[in-house]
């Protein structure tokens, strides 16, 4: 028995020997190793960290998006809103400190009417860049200037078809003066008298859009070459003829025709003032009351202004005119003014004046309306605006040859 016992534990000890080995031979697994919780937060803030740190950077050094040429809009009527969204980029910290310090000592030297008057020449951009300290703006306030140039970039392109209000006048604009509806096509005959005085003034005429007949006086610096012009611009050219008025200390200019000349005098200098600027397709009087109201002196002119293929247009600068009835009575036809645009160089005048032309116009067809170069200042333009308006009532423009204005 004892025997069979130490046989056990023998067997025992080969045994647990054996298992070791086994264990010995094998390699151990290595326990998991877990990262704790709040190394990876730590890890996880760093990376995140550098990154905003390269993105302020990066939007600190980027260039703004405008362009060096670009100016800033002057517009006192625009609310600060739209002044910021037009104001450029800002300037470098060291430029507006330089700014701000000559600021301040103009605002010590200066009194409160000065600064009042600065202010209206201001823009509310200009304003609030000065009331600021300067300071180092955030990185949000540097990322905000970007979008404000792309919205700025935006107004000023909806704001660019705004400008070319003057060559496509909007409907808004059409009816302004709400002019009366043309009848039948009634015509519109502007003629502008003084030619050959100032070349600058005429081409302003010249621009206009509609034809026009233009009056030139003979024997004057530019008389020759405005009559040129004239036709190059294709509109028509007549003589504005000198004549005497009532009134004798009234010098009506060289090439005149005076009370005391005989008839041959007459003609012959009709002959030479039309030589001048020819080829022509009419004359008016330039002055003339004394001549107009004169029937022989008239039956010379007509007849002259007849045998030279031209028509007489008279301007009516006296009631007492004989012009209709040297015309009836020889048989000439004839033209006659309707209205004086510029008598009062207003353009309030010259918009009463016209709308009783229209009315004219519309009750006879045509109407005959006169102005003088020497208006450039303000007829041209006034003609400029009023076209579209004109044009849209339906009526028609004409020179005076090609008009239905004429008298037999």
């Amino acid at each position: 028995m004892p025997q069979k016992k130490n046989a056990r534990k023998t067997s025992g000890r080969t045994s647990g020997k054996s298992s070791s080995r086994r264990n010995i031979r094998r390699s151990p697994k290595k326990p998991k190793k877990y990262i704790p919780a709040y190394k990876l937060i730590i890890f996880c803030g760093t990376i995140i960290a550098i990154c905003m740190f390269l993105l302020l950077i990066s939007t600190v050094l980027q260039p703004a998006p405008y362009e060096k040429n670009d100016k800033p809009v002057f517009n006192l009527t625009e609310t600060t809103e739209q002044a910021e969204n037009s104001q450029k980029p800002k300037e470098s910290d060291s430029k507006m400190k330089s700014e701000k310090t000559q600021d301040k000592s103009k605002k010590d030297s200066t009194s409160k009417k000065k600064n009042s008057a600065t202010t209206v020449y201001s823009t509310p951009a200009q304003e609030k860049k000065e009331a600021t300290p300067v300071s180092k703006t955030p990185a949000t306030t540097k990322t905000e200037q970007p979008v404000k140039q792309e919205e700025s970039a935006k107004s000023e392109q909806q704001k660019q078809p705004e400008k070319n209000t003057t060559v496509q006048p909007s409907p808004v604009a059409r009816q302004k003066y709400n002019f009366a509806a043309a009848k039948n096509g009634a015509q519109l005959v502007f003629v502008f008298d003084d030619g050959g005085q100032n070349l600058a003034h005429l081409k302003s005429f010249l621009q206009l859009p509609f034809p026009i007949t233009v009056a030139v006086l003979p024997r004057i610096a530019h008389s020759k070459e405005s009559a040129s012009q004239i036709r190059a611009s294709g509109n028509e050219v007549i003589l504005h003829q000198p004549m005497q008025s009532i009134n004798p200390s009234v010098n009506p200019g060289p090439g005149a025709i005076k009370p005391g000349m005989t008839e041959d005098e007459i003609t012959s200098t009709l002959f030479q003032n039309i030589t001048e600027i020819a080829p022509i397709a009419g004359m008016n009087n330039h002055e003339g009351s004394a001549i107009t109201a004169d029937a022989e002196k008239m039956a010379v002119i007509m007849r002259t202004a007849s045998q030279e293929g031209i028509y007489f247009l008279d301007s009516r600068t006296n009631v007492e005119t004989k012009v209709p009835y040297v015309g009836r009575e020889l048989g000439y036809s004839w033209y006659e003014r309707n209205i004086f645009l510029d008598n009062e160089k207003t353009k309030e005048n010259a918009l009463k004046e016209l709308k009783k032309g229209l009315d004219l116009a519309n009750k006879n067809g045509s109407v005959i309306m006169i102005g003088h170069i020497w208006s450039a200042d303000f007829l041209p333009a006034f003609l400029q605006e009023v076209y579209p308006e004109l044009k849209e009532a339906g009526y028609t423009f004409s020179t005076v040859s090609k008009s239905r204005a004429k008298r037999n």
